[in-house]
């Protein structure tokens, strides 16, 4: 790869929330960026063509992660339209609030297909595909910290990534990549405030000592370092970032 092409991004789940603010973060510092998404196809495009519009390059991709075959065709994709990949952030995933004893199986393996499988998945393929001096940053949660009631098997999911963030990093030695995860509280999004009342979302937003929800600039802001040169000497640490919460 010429040292004139961008280097290549791909965010899973970026049709949306805080991956569409994260793809629109990276491709404003300059990656070629791709937008994988698994159903929202009109979403998906319509960032691609907002970025494109802004002079930036991107591209989207339908791809779950929870395939292994749907994940290869994504770093497939890729290499094809855009060259190599040199990031890879693992943003999507799933929540269902819910007590242990009421999630049914179906429920479990969805969970934990899309959250663990699928970082899982992608990190595989990482491997092998991935330039030397890359950066990989997964999504764990700071529920992992707080153990809230209804929260066990998205919190069994998220402690899974967080052993796999850890192993990882330490299996790519001599590779100058780095893997790393961030651990969002409660963020502002649309997922997070459906089906909630005010009162229930004041409630959270007064948990931290800083005293809001997280917004979800301030994780593209944090993905965005963990990125760059910066970051060059942070390997296999999971960063929480919740205002103090936990």
């Amino acid at each position: 790869m010429s040292s004139s092409q961008p280097r290549v991004a791909i965010i899973t789940g970026a049709s949306r929330g805080i991956g569409a603010v994260i793809a629109k973060q990276l491709a404003g510092e300059g990656f070629a960026v791709v937008i994988n998404y698994a159903s929202s196809a009109g979403e998906a495009t319509q960032l691609v063509a907002q970025l494109r519009e802004d002079g930036h390059e991107a591209i989207a991709v339908q791809a779950d992660v929870s395939s292994a075959g749907d994940v290869k065709r994504l770093f497939d994709e890729t290499e094809a339209q855009l060259g190599k990949v040199d990031v890879l952030i693992n943003n999507a995933g799933v929540l269902k609030v819910l007590p242990l004893a009421q999630h049914s199986d179906e429920l479990y393996e969805q969970t934990f297909n899309i959250n663990t499988k699928g970082t899982f998945n992608t990190l595989r393929e990482a491997a092998t595909r991935l330039n030397g001096g890359g950066r990989i940053v997964n999504f764990s949660s700071s529920t992992v910290g707080m153990n809230l009631p209804g929260y066990a098997v998205y919190i069994a999911s998220k402690a899974a990534v967080e052993s796999l963030t850890q192993v990882f990093a330490k299996e790519l030695r001599g590779r100058q990549i780095t893997v790393n995860a961030v651990a969002p509280g409660p963020v502002a999004t649309e997922l997070f405030l459906h089906g909630k009342t005010e009162e229930q979302i004041q409630t959270f937003s007064k948990m931290p000592p800083l005293e809001r929800l997280g917004q979800p600039q301030d994780i593209a802001n944090i993905i965005s370092f963990l990125v760059s040169p910066a970051a060059d000497w942070v390997n296999g640490q999971v960063l929480r970032a919740n205002g103090g919460l936990v």
